[in-house]
Parts: structure tokens; C-alpha cells; sequence
């Protein structure tokens, strides 16, 4: 497929689709990377940049890579991958390399160390800016009671968005280079 650098908000509306069903794709590390589904993150502008936010939970093998790299991308999957982005989602890393697993092919980001999944058709290179962690004490009764029963709080990861790019359909199978 080939590739075109887009708009930062121009994929908004699809993004936000694909994280709500069946989930987008986070990619952590840059010398052995880790998959893992989200589904809860968004865009926006704050101090002045393009922000994707993502909520990733300690006890996720994601996170070690997460505090040990600024780098990550987030990597939008179509409709058809509901099934990859079921396993990336139920698995761990640390027990299989979940790219092999998947069939997934990793290619090195323009802009960022950590690589993208070239199989998605949009993906955001995102440089972390900013860290902090859902406060149980800030957080309404409900949220706290559905999301929260144990203690495993989401630290949230606040990346600049530095490039998103879309794969033209038309040219039909991975980049070519």
C-alpha cells in the first residue's frame, strides 16, 4: 500500500470508531516491541500540540515499555482484524510474541524509534509528553465500582501526535517500501 502523511484530526472520526469496536493498537519498545488493544483513548489539543491520550494499566507487560521509552504508536485496525485485535487484547506479551502470532509486520516509524503495525491502515507516531495516574480519590463512586474493583489504577500517557499516516486501499497489500 502506499503511504500518505494526513491531517492530525482528519482520521479522527474513524479512530474514534475503531477504539470503541473493535479496539486500536498500541505499539511500546523499540528493541523487542509489545502489542497490546485499547479502547479507550482519544485526541485533542493541549498545551498547544496534538495529544493522543492512552490508558494503559501497570500490570500490563505494555507498561514496562511504556516507562522505558517516550516513543509509541497507536495503530487503527480495520473492522476485518476484530479477531487479531481480540488476541492482542486477551494475551500477554510476555508469554508469546503476539506479532508473530497475528501474522503482523513491523515497519520502523518516520518520526519515532518505536515501530508501526503495517497492516493497519492508519497509525499516529506519538512522542510521550506527560504521565500521570487515575487518582481513586478524584474518580466518581461509579466509575471507580465498574472499572476499578482492585487497586490496578491506569496510568495515562499523553503522546504529541508527530505524524499520522493513512495507507491508500487502492494499492491493495503492505507498503512496499
Amino acid at each position: 500500500m502506499e503511504m500518505e502523511n494526513t491531517d492530525v484530526f482528519r482520521e479522527f472520526a474513524e479512530t474514534i470508531a475503531r477504539l470503541n469496536d473493535p479496539g486500536a493498537l498500541l505499539v511500546a519498545g523499540t528493541d523487542k516491541p509489545n502489542v497490546m488493544t485499547i479502547g479507550w483513548g482519544t485526541l485533542g489539543i493541549v498545551w498547544g500540540m496534538p495529544i493522543f491520550i492512552v490508558y494503559v494499566r501497570p500490570s500490563r507487560f505494555t507498561h514496562r515499555l511504556m516507562e522505558r521509552n517516550t516513543d509509541f504508536s497507536v495503530n487503527i485496525p480495520t473492522a476485518e482484524m476484530a479477531g487479531l485485535v481480540e488476541i492482542c487484547g486477551t494475551r500477554s506479551g510476555r508469554q508469546m510474541d503476539k506479532f508473530a502470532e497475528c501474522g503482523f509486520t513491523l515497519e520502523q516509524g518516520t518520526k519515532i524509534d518505536a515501530p508501526h503495525i503495517a497492516e493497519c491502515p492508519i497509525y499516529y507516531e506519538c512522542r510521550r509528553v506527560h504521565k500521570n495516574t487515575v487518582q481513586a480519590r478524584t474518580l466518581v463512586r461509579e466509575i471507580r465500582t465498574v472499572y476499578y474493583a482492585g487497586s490496578d489504577w491506569h496510568d495515562i500517557y499523553y503522546g504529541e501526535i508527530l505524524g499520522v499516516h493513512r495507507r491508500s486501499p487502492a494499492s491493495g497489500g503492505k507498503s512496499t517500501g
